[in-house]
């Protein structure tokens, strides 16, 4: 029997390409749908700051200051101080919606159901509900503008885009907790782009750009991270009820 006898050449790309494919098959496949898509259904912790960032803090209901672009002039009202008006400084105790993006950052659950068509999200804090087209349709035209705006994605390779505009003006985050000279308030100028993308099995990387050009000279953007977690499913999201009309404005009961 003749000997076979392998062109060194041939060994040599052999191994050089081994490498490679032992790093492609250990790594943990994303979920994807039937047709290719990354799939983003599930429950998920909020986002929160990358690790090391923002002094270790989790839940991420604030914008880092140094992401701001520099302000336009007349750009200050960006900026409110609180009124002593409990309906201005927390309308959120009135029933108020938290608005986009700070209801997003909020630290509670959050729930995506994710078809060809469409993703929805659902949050736990004040059961805020998006459903956000994912078909190529254009905005919407002659629509009053909303606390949570219009919002259209697309897919760009594995990342979901998707743009936000035609809000009312609102605020942001939380950061008056902070700070009581800063209520950071968009205006009704305000486009936001978020891009989804799975960073490895358990996280999803969570990009938001700010473009406000009544406010900011250029878009700035913060980078999140959300933590999946198929563990709360069983329990799922809880109720969430506003009631209406309470007798204890910002915090101070006012009889009976």
């Amino acid at each position: 029997m003749k000997k076979l006898t392998i062109p060194f050449s041939l060994l040599a790309a052999a191994v050089a390409f081994a490498p490679a494919i032992y790093a492609q098959t250990s790594t943990p496949a994303i979920p994807r749908t039937a047709d290719g898509k990354p799939d983003f259904t599930g429950i998920y912790q909020w986002p929160t700051y990358l690790p090391g960032a923002e002094r270790g803090k989790s839940s991420a209901t604030t914008f880092d200051r140094k992401n701001f672009a520099p302000l336009k002039p007349g750009g200050e009202a960006f900026l409110e101080p609180r009124t002593g008006d409990p309906r201005h400084d927390e309308p959120r105790d009135f029933c108020m919606p938290a608005g986009f993006p700070a209801g997003m950052l909020s630290a509670n659950a959050m729930q995506f159901f994710q078809t060809k068509n469409y993703l929805t999200i659902v949050h736990e804090f004040q059961r805020m509900s998006r459903i956000i087209p994912l078909d190529g349709r254009a905005f919407r035209k002659d629509i009053e503008p909303s606390f949570y705006g219009d919002s259209v994605g697309h897919w760009e390779g594995d990342t979901l885009v998707i743009v936000t505009k035609n809000f009312k003006r609102w605020m942001i985050d939380d950061y008056f907790y902070t700070d009581p000279k800063e209520f950071r308030m968009h205006s009704d100028a305000l486009t936001t782009t978020e891009r989804i993308q799975w960073k490895d099995k358990d996280t999803l990387s969570y990009l938001l750009t700010m473009d406000d050009p009544k406010t900011f000279t250029k878009p700035w953007s913060q980078e999140f991270q959300i933590k999946a977690k198929p563990e709360w499913d069983q329990v799922g999201l809880f109720e969430y009820v506003c009631e209406e009309n309470n007798r204890c404005p910002g915090g101070k009961c006012q009889g009976n």
